[in-house]
């Protein structure tokens, strides 16, 4: 399957065009950029589980916050959009002194959506790596 296929069908989890877009517009430092998402994401992801089994709603809403922008930036919308509704969600419960609890199938579908989106990014900037895995 060529590169624009494999673009078309994972489309659902990036805009390939928005990446390319960020991609262009960072040039030299883009590889960068994705080693601060990977680290960033999975730290964020970390301390929104550990905030949710503590039931602290407000611990929830940076590192949410911190993961909706890093993947906006990226194109990912889906992962954006979830991480979003982590942080309006706890925002939201904060003023109303309730702990989120409708929260825990997102939080639950947010790192199996990181590891998908990381794991298509990654192949998207070393097309070599998937390759090596297959053949490996």
């Amino acid at each position: 399957m060529d590169s624009k296929a494999v673009q078309d069908s994972d489309s659902s989890i990036i805009d390939w065009d928005i990446f390319a877009r960020a991609r262009a517009e960072m040039g030299p430092g883009f590889i960068r950029i994705l080693g601060y998402f990977r680290e960033d994401g999975e730290t964020a992801i970390e301390r929104i589980e550990q905030a949710m089994r503590r039931r602290d709603a407000a611990a929830l809403v940076r590192p949410a916050q911190t993961l909706e922008t890093g993947a906006h930036e990226l194109g990912a919308a889906p992962l954006s959009e979830l991480a979003e509704t982590i942080e309006t969600t706890a925002r939201r419960a904060i003023e109303m002194r309730v702990f989120p609890d409708e929260l825990i199938p997102a939080v639950s579908r947010l790192r199996p959506l990181y590891r998908e989106t990381v794991d298509l990014v990654e192949r998207e900037v070393n097309p070599l790596a998937e390759r090596r895995r297959v053949r490996g």
